[in-house]
């Protein structure tokens, strides 16, 4: 059972939509809560297929767009990593229990900065494909990147690079959901939203890592296009968090769609080890 929702914040709504709760959102009976957050430009469908992994292993399940993204308004005056845990420690006050977030790329700094901040609310993380600091030589980086996302090109720019996240095997779906994150950009607003997005800094969610008690599991695709040496990166993130470190041959930057049961299998220990703790 899939149920949609909106989550009213200061400035806009955000869309949610939460899968294998019987009861909606207050009150429901079932397993553990799941929270899963996608990364900039993407969208909550891009966990269509770890989800219905999850639900069947007894979790309830809910998928969160980023502000400017997807079904959530583009109403926002802040689009960073700050804000997006914000959003989720407020997501997380909507639901009955603490929750295992799930975050992708830029949704795992997110994640990160809420786990440290709400400590009670969230039982676990799984940084898949993490951007929890900024990338060496971040500086010509992001300069490169304005240029790059400016209009008329840019739209055409980042889904030329979007495409390049998916190295070795397509995941099932995959054409129509690259066309509705394209469709995405086209949205009011939405362009605006995706651009001040690109431009957060993940220095906040680096220095929230020592504040982090949750138990951390980071699954990374060893052919991570976002990163020069993605292992190196991924063992630097375990390192900080103490983590359980899952490396995964011939993924790029989506984990939860090209190795979802893999992936599913990483979120499931972690829900289940922090079920017993």
């Amino acid at each position: 059972m899939t149920t949609s929702h909106f989550l009213q914040r200061p400035e806009g709504r955000l869309a949610y939509d939460v899968h294998g709760s019987r009861g909606g959102v207050h009150g429901s009976q079932g397993g553990p809560w799941v929270v899963c957050v996608p990364g900039m430009g993407d969208l909550r469908q891009s966990y269509r297929l770890l989800v219905p992994l999850l639900v069947r292993r007894g979790y309830r399940v809910a998928t969160l767009d980023l502000r400017g993204h997807g079904d959530s308004d583009a109403t926002f005056s802040a689009y960073d990593d700050e804000a997006l845990a914000s959003d989720l420690v407020a997501l997380l006050g909507e639901l009955d229990g603490p929750a295992v977030l799930v975050g992708n790329s830029m949704g795992a700094g997110g994640a990160v900065i809420a786990a440290a901040e709400a400590p009670e609310r969230v039982a676990g993380l799984a940084l898949l494909g993490p951007f929890v600091r900024n990338p060496p030589g971040g500086g010509a980086t992001a300069l490169l990147l304005r240029l790059a996302l400016r209009r008329p090109w840019g739209p055409a720019v980042w889904m030329a690079y979007y495409r390049k996240l998916f190295p070795g095997s397509t995941p099932p779906g995959h054409e129509e959901h690259v066309a509705a994150v394209r469709g995405n950009l086209r949205r009011p607003g939405h362009w605006r939203a995706f651009v001040a997005t690109s431009r957060t800094s993940h220095a906040p969610a680096e220095a929230h890592l020592p504040g982090v008690s949750a138990p951390t599991v980071v699954v990374m695709g060893e052919a991570d296009p976002d990163w020069k040496d993605p292992a190196a990166e991924a063992a630097w993130v375990a390192e900080r968090l103490d983590a359980e470190l899952v490396m995964l041959p011939d993924v790029g930057h989506y984990p939860q769609a090209q190795a979802s049961e893999l992936t599913a299998d990483a979120v499931t220990r972690l829900v289940d080890g922090a079920s017993r703790a």
